[in-house]
């Protein structure tokens, strides 16, 4: 059975640092493409980052580039988003996707596979 299992949320203060986790399995990680996504409350979801099957190539939305950073060990079947300098927006429920092909992540196509979510919540 697929599964994407989120971890490593939490509450942070503003400027402070999360790494979350994402573990695979069920289905052959590295024939993936895979990004992180947010869900403020209230809000749709959103694309954060994305990654390629190798992690050759990334993309991050302007309000996280510089400050975020995502990976992959295909090794573990395990994707990362390393979250720097956090602000209050970033406050949302963080779920990792898997997609077949990358321009389903830029381009909102619908399916893949989706974890639960871990949330982070950025506050004083």
């Amino acid at each position: 059975q697929v599964q994407l299992v989120e971890s490593g949320g939490g509450l942070v203060q503003p400027g402070g640092s999360l790494r979350l986790s994402c573990v695979a399995s069920g289905f052959t990680f590295s024939s993936y493409d895979m990004a992180w996504y947010r869900q403020p409350p209230g809000k749709e979801r959103e694309l954060v980052a994305a990654i390629t099957k190798g992690g050759g190539r990334t993309h991050y939305v302007d309000a996280v580039k510089g400050r975020f950073t995502i990976a992959r060990d295909n090794a573990k079947s395990t994707l990362h988003l390393q979250m720097n300098s956090l602000r209050p927006k970033a406050t949302a429920l963080y779920y990792c996707r898997a997609a077949e092909y990358y321009t389903d992540f830029l381009y909102a196509v619908p399916g893949g596979y989706w974890g639960q979510g871990t949330q982070v919540t950025v506050s004083e």
